[in-house]
C-alpha cells in the first residue's frame, strides 16, 4: 500500500471505514471492529501500531504474527472474511495493515453483531440485527410473489378477474393464461398476490387480510366508541368499503354543479382514498394485522402494518422522490387500472390535497393523519350505523326499486358509497336480498 496514501489517512484519525489498534494484544477489540465495519460498509482497514488520534507507535512483528491474525480473524468472524494482511514500515517504525471486504452482512465476531457508529463498534439487538436481514435482503423477500401449493384456479373468481381486465384494457383469454401475463403465477403456482386481489374467498388462506374500523366519541381511545366494524373481502373490495365507510362517518357538505348535487366531504376524498390505497399496496404482509382507520371528532388515522420500505424515510419521498416498492407485484397491479402512479407520489399527492396531513411511524405501523374540519358549518352525515341502516329500509318498503343514488337524493346526508355501505351490511346480516339485475331488479325486505 502506497506510504503517502497511509499517512493521509493518520492524519484523519479514525472513522467509520478505519479502526487503529496500538497493538496484536488489542486483536480482539479489532477483529469486533472488522466485523462492525463490514455491517455499515463492506470494506475497511485495521491498522495495528497506532494510537487512537492517529501516532505511529510501531508493532513487533515475529515470524508467525502474520499468519496468527490471519488465523484469528478467520476463527472468529461469520461469515468467513478472508482479509489481506500486509506489513508496512512508516517513519521507521513497523505496523501491519488488514484490508478487509465483504458482501455478506450481517457479519458476526464471536458469536455478536455489531454496527459502525462514527468510530465506535455499538453491539446490535436482536430487532436490529432482525431489520438489517430483512433490509439487505429485501429484493430476496417478496410477500406477494410467494407461491401455494395449496392455491387452486378454482380459488380465483373469474368475474373478478375479467372486470379487472376490462377495466384495464387488456385481453381476455383463459383464465390461467391472463394470470401468468400478471405475472400473478410462478411456473404454474398461484402467488399469494393472485387469491388476497381476485379470490373467491381471502379469508379461507388470510385470517388478517382485512379491515378494522371504528369511530370514537372524543379524541382518543379512551373515550368510547359509536361504532365498529370489521370487514373482509379482496383487496379492490377492502379499498372500497373504507372509502365508503370515512364518508359514512364524517362531515359531508354540498354543493350544486348546474342542476347537480355535489358532495364535499371535509377531507378531501382523494387525500383519504390514496391513503388507503397506499395503506393496502404498501402494507407489510409478513405482520398478522389489519389495516385500520380510527375515525376521532378531530382527525382520522388510516394506519398499515410495517415500517417504510428498504431503510426509506418519509422525508426522502418529501424531498428527495425516492420511492422503494414493498410489494412489486401488487403495484403494478394497481397502476394497470391507475389506482396509484408508477413511481410512488402518493405522499406528495396527499400534502398537496391536504396540507395539514401527517406521516409518522407508530409501534411499527405506518400512520397517516387527516384533521378535521371542526366547527364547520357543514352537514353532518355522523349517524349510526343503526338507524341510518333503519331509515333505508323504511324507504325500501316504500318503494322496493331505489337505486343508491335515489336514495342518497332522499336521505340528503349520505352519499352513494355510504349507501352501498349499509346496503352491504343488510345484505351481510339476511335483512334484505336483491332481486334481478342492478339495472331492473328489486330489494326484497326479508326481516
Amino acid at each position: 500500500m502506497d506510504i503517502n496514501k497511509i499517512k493521509e489517512i493518520f492524519s484523519k484519525g479514525e472513522t467509520e471505514e478505519v479502526e487503529f489498534k496500538k497493538s496484536t494484544t488489542q486483536l480482539k477489540k479489532g477483529i469486533i471492529s472488522i466485523v462492525a465495519i463490514l455491517n455499515k460498509h463492506k470494506k475497511g482497514k485495521l491498522f495495528l501500531g497506532v494510537l487512537d488520534d492517529g501516532t505511529i507507535v510501531g508493532q513487533d512483528i515475529g515470524k508467525n504474527t502474520l499468519r496468527d491474525i490471519s488465523k484469528a480473524i478467520s476463527e472468529n468472524i461469520e461469515p468467513k472474511v478472508y482479509a489481506t494482511i500486509d506489513e508496512v514500515t512508516i517513519e521507521k517504525k513497523q505496523c501491519i495493515v488488514v484490508d478487509f471486504k465483504g458482501e455478506d452482512v450481517p457479519y458476526f465476531a464471536y458469536g455478536r453483531a455489531y454496527m459502525r457508529m462514527s468510530d465506535e463498534d455499538l453491539l446490535l439487538s436482536k430487532a436490529e440485527l432482525e431489520k438489517i436481514i430483512i433490509d439487505i435482503n429485501h429484493d430476496k423477500f417478496h410477500w406477494d410473489t410467494e407461491t401455494n401449493e395449496q392455491f387452486t384456479l378454482e380459488d380465483i373468481y373469474e368475474d373478478k378477474l375479467k372486470k379487472y381486465i376490462s377495466k384495464a384494457n387488456l385481453e381476455y383469454t383463459t383464465k390461467e393464461e391472463v394470470l401468468d401475463k400478471l405475472n400473478l403465477m410462478k411456473n404454474g403456482k398461484l402467488t399469494n398476490a393472485s387469491i388476497i386481489l381476485f379470490g373467491v374467498d381471502v379469508k379461507k388462506y388470510f385470517h388478517l387480510i382485512n379491515l378494522r374500523c371504528a369511530t370514537f366519541i372524543g379524541t382518543d381511545k379512551g373515550s368510547g366508541f359509536t361504532d365498529m366494524t370489521d370487514f373482509d373481502g379482496d383487496l379492490f373490495e377492502l379499498i372500497e368499503k373504507a372509502e365508503a365507510y370515512i364518508i359514512e362517518h364524517i362531515n359531508v357538505g354540498m354543493k350544486l354543479d348546474g342542476l347537480r348535487r355535489i358532495n364535499v366531504p371535509e377531507i378531501n376524498r382523494d387525500a383519504f382514498r390514496e391513503a388507503i390505497i397506499n395503506a393496502f399496496c404498501h402494507r407489510d404482509y409478513y405482520i398478522n394485522q389489519e389495516v385500520q382507520i380510527a375515525i376521532f371528532r378531530d382527525r382520522i388515522e388510516i394506519l398499515n402494518p410495517g415500517n417504510l420500505y428498504a431503510g426509506l424515510t418519509i422525508d426522502d419521498i418529501l424531498t428527495k422522490r425516492i420511492s422503494k416498492r414493498r410489494n412489486s407485484l401488487i403495484a403494478d397491479i394497481f397502476h394497470n387500472i391507475d389506482l396509484i402512479e408508477k413511481w410512488g407520489s402518493g405522499i406528495k399527492k396527499m400534502k398537496k390535497l391536504e396540507p395539514t396531513a401527517k406521516f409518522e411511524i407508530v409501534c411499527d405501523f405506518f400512520q397517516a393523519t387527516f384533521e378535521r374540519k371542526v366547527g364547520t358549518t357543514q352537514k353532518t352525515t355522523q349517524k349510526t350505523t343503526q338507524n341510518m341502516s333503519e331509515r333505508i329500509i323504511e324507504l325500501l318498503k316504500q318503494e322496493p326499486t331505489y337505486s343508491r343514488a335515489e336514495l342518497a337524493y332522499i336521505l340528503k346526508d349520505i352519499t352513494e358509497d355510504g349507501v352501498k355501505y349499509h346496503l352491504d351490511k343488510l345484505k351481510k346480516s339476511g335483512r334484505i336480498k336483491r332481486i334481478g339485475s342492478d339495472r331492473s331488479g328489486h330489494w326484497e325486505i326479508l326481516i
